[in-house]
């Protein structure tokens, strides 16, 4: 039986194929838009309450495609607060729409770009939304925005369409505007004054291009664009001095192919292996390769570590059990003050499941994401 990865234009129909369902584990309407907290002692409070000082944990439900029931679930790792299934409904009094795409932080603000409902949005640590920028009107981002990222004050943005966005991080106001660089723009990444961004596939799915593009900020212009596996997508990680990217090559027996471009050798690409999911922590990467056999849709998860700086990959897994061995893995996240690993599973239909792990890989506990297919998690104190 040919065994290989669920691609994207894969995931995407399954999605659009399966029931919707409401993600929030919080549906009780509220009165106000206080933007207070529940502490589970009582108290409440803004960003300047009591709860500031409590360790948070936003993580970023995708919801199913159509069904406006995307939402940011509230986990306090350290059990001073209760958890919130949908802290985004809560402090603001409405739905965050249609396809959360993707979240991240400055470690003041929150960012998070919603796809379907065609908006970036910044909340301040508490969740409370800031401001907000539409793209619907736009003829050149109202295709969707898909993946961001943050330097100096300002965000990236990639749209399919084949368009990246220049934006003030403060304010929202698009700056600036890169176009007819491609056609679905996936993932971004920063470094050494550089934005890298996957040019995945045509909007039909029917092409998918080999092209990681480098866009020079100073200039904010195209620099050159680097050959890589066929339909890199989101997966896309800049650190150390080198770029790391996964193609979802799901037409070809190799699955999801991990590359790494060395800036330092003439963006000289190198094929590593295969992998589905990757984040970074304290110069290693962590991975995870997920096969699935569709003729019985069994998985098969496979972690792993690479150590940036040697490149020498160590295969045996960064986790001390194999509770996640058959899953459908869909996030993975670190926190970066102490290391702990959340992973995210998905069956695309109902709540998702966060599984927390320690630095050392010993497991902590396992908890409702509170809604469907969690996809970003950003963290605070």
């Amino acid at each position: 039986m040919k065994v290989r990865s669920l691609g994207f234009g894969m995931l995407c129909m399954l999605a659009l194929c399966l029931p919707f369902t409401a993600c929030s584990s919080d549906d009780d309407p509220i009165s106000d838009n206080s933007g207070t907290v529940d502490n589970g002692g009582g108290e409440t409070g803004g960003g300047d309450s009591s709860t500031a000082s409590v360790a948070k944990v936003y993580i970023l439900n995708e919801g199913s495609q159509g069904n406006n029931n995307a939402g940011i679930a509230f986990y306090a790792p350290n059990g001073d607060a209760e958890f919130v299934g949908d802290i985004y409904y809560k402090m603001n009094g409405a739905k965050l729409g249609d396809v959360g795409q993707t979240m991240i932080t400055d470690g003041e603000s929150v960012y998070v770009a919603v796809y379907g409902s065609s908006y970036l949005a910044r909340l301040d640590a508490d969740c409370v939304e800031q401001a907000r920028v539409s793209f619907v009107d736009d003829s050149e981002l109202s295709a969707g925005i898909r993946h961001i990222a943050i330097e100096d004050g300002v965000i990236y943005a990639s749209f399919w369409g084949g368009t990246v966005a220049k934006i003030d991080a403060a304010t929202l106001q698009v700056l600036d505007k890169l176009t007819g660089l491609g056609d679905n723009l996936e993932g971004v990444a920063i470094m050494d004054g550089l934005l890298y961004v996957c040019n995945s596939c045509t909007p039909d799915w029917t092409v998918y291009h080999t092209e990681l593009l480098v866009i020079d900020l100073a200039s904010f212009s195209l620099k050159e664009t680097i050959t890589v596996a066929q339909n890199p997508y989101s997966q896309l990680v800049a650190t150390d001095g080198k770029v790391f990217v996964i193609s979802n090559d799901y037409f070809s027996a190799s699955g999801y192919i991990w590359q790494v471009i060395d800036t330092a050798d003439g963006n000289k690409v190198t094929e590593l292996g295969n992998a589905t999911y990757m984040t970074a922590y304290n110069g290693t990467l962590y991975m995870v390769d997920s096969q699935t056999d569709w003729s019985t849709y069994t998985t098969v998860n496979t972690f792993f570590t690479y150590d940036i700086k040697t490149g020498v990959t160590n295969n045996a897994s960064f986790l001390q059990d194999d509770r996640l061995s058959s899953l459908s893995i869909y996030m993975m996240a670190i926190n970066e003050g102490n290391g702990d690993i959340y992973i995210g599973t998905t069956d695309f239909t109902n709540n998702g499941d966060i599984y927390r792990y320690k630095a050392d890989g010993s497991f902590v506990e396992k908890f409702d994401a509170g809604g469907i297919n969690p996809n970003s998690a950003v963290f605070f104190n």
